[in-house]
């Protein structure tokens, strides 16, 4: 447990927290059923020794209590002093608890903030129209065309089902930071997240095949059925795979600094298809397309972990922080420098609100994971 996990643990018995110290806590509480448990202990531990000063007992036997609830020879304090800031036998526990797991007092070390401009990400794209015309799509401004209506947070294009044997494409591209909601005329839904982009027709050929790329990045599909386009297949490639739609919703992630594509079935089934080799996928499974040999690996995974950002939250188990830093990236528009290089493969698990501010973010991990961090300007240093 973090010495900063501690702290905050008997703040809260003195009444001591701010509100973003409850939320840090929060969110380390429920990281974990283990977590959980050492909280419980603490408030057993501090139940009972309350209970026995209620009774008059005194000091020495208290301390003897606290003993034989760690197990552990420990060195008595003066813990009288820490009386003010929270109750002062939880204090003494929690120090006893520090010692017993490091046998040295520990310095928290503060952020050092220079200069922070990051901003949370929202929803931001630029529209690519057939004629090679760019239209920025931002939060609270309107554009509307002859097949299309945009209000800044979503596009819609209007229902039609095309006789015309030339395809007329658009293109939709999220930036670092940005997040943007498309359906399309055969009315399939698409969440695109940060540092993605994606091919599509303005109108599908009646009876053929629907086709879309997901050019690079991270796409969430609910897909209009077959049965509702005279049998119209619907699939979506990108350098790496192409993917057959047989049911209805999926995720698909492929950013170009990634060395493999994953594709996760929520509801329905799908087809892989990469250089010759096929997978179908069931609900709850992922595939893992390697972009070096294009071979693909079938597991079972957690869906709703792995589609929490298109639900306004980031989820991680268990992942490492180098991998984490690369969301963060995109969706703060940042460079991370890990100038503690072994941080990068430190596990962190945990879930975040991407409403929540960068430095809320960092407060929760530094809570658990890190030692210190820096901001300067769009720059985040982890030390």
């Amino acid at each position: 447990m973090s010495e900063k996990i501690e702290i905050l643990i008997a703040k809260y018995f003195s009444d001591g927290l701010s509100s973003d110290e409850i939320q840090r806590l929060m969110f380390w509480i429920e990281a974990s059923k283990k977590n959980k448990r050492k909280l419980n202990d603490y408030i057993d531990l501090n139940v009972t020794i309350e209970q026995l000063k209620s009774e008059g007992q005194d000091d020495s036997l208290l301390w003897k209590h606290i003993e034989s609830s760690y197990k552990v020879p420990v060195r008595k304090l003066n813990y009288r002093k820490y009386a003010a800031a929270a109750s002062v036998l939880l204090i003494v526990a929690l120090t006893i608890f520090i010692n017993k797991e490091r046998g040295v007092e520990f310095i928290i070390d503060a952020p050092a903030i220079v200069n922070n401009n990051i901003e949370i990400g929202t929803d931001k794209a630029t529209l690519t129209l057939e004629d090679g015309t760019n239209v920025n799509l931002e939060k609270g401004q309107q554009y509307i065309s002859d097949n299309l209506e945009s209000n800044g947070e979503e596009i819609l294009y209007k229902p039609s089902s095309s006789v015309k044997q030339e395809i007329a494409y658009n293109y939709l591209t999220i930036p670092r930071g940005g997040q943007y909601f498309v359906k399309l005329s055969d009315g399939t839904q698409v969440w695109l997240n940060s540092e993605s982009k994606l091919k599509y027709p303005v109108n599908f050929i009646k009876g053929e095949t629907r086709n879309v790329e997901l050019v690079y990045g991270e796409a969430y599909f609910a897909v209009s059925p077959s049965t509702a386009h005279n049998d119209a297949k619907f699939t979506v490639s990108n350098l790496a795979q192409e993917i057959e739609v047989i049911g209805t919703e999926f995720n698909i992630k492929a950013y170009n600094d990634e060395e493999h594509v994953y594709t996760t079935l929520v509801e329905g089934k799908v087809k892989i298809s990469a250089d010759g080799l096929k997978e179908i996928l069931k609900p709850s499974y992922q595939s893992t397309v390697s972009r070096l040999d294009s071979n693909i690996s079938v597991g079972l995974v957690d869906v709703k972990d792995e589609i929490s950002w298109k639900n306004g939250v980031f989820s991680f188990k268990g992942k490492s922080l180098k991998d984490i830093m690369k969301v963060m990236s995109r969706w703060y528009d940042i460079d991370v420098i890990f100038v503690n290089k072994d941080l990068e493969s430190v596990k962190f698990k945990g879930v975040l609100e991407k409403s929540q501010s960068i430095e809320d973010v960092m407060s929760v991990m530094a809570s658990s994971t890190i030692n210190s961090y820096e901001i300067n300007n769009k720059v985040l240093m982890l030390k």
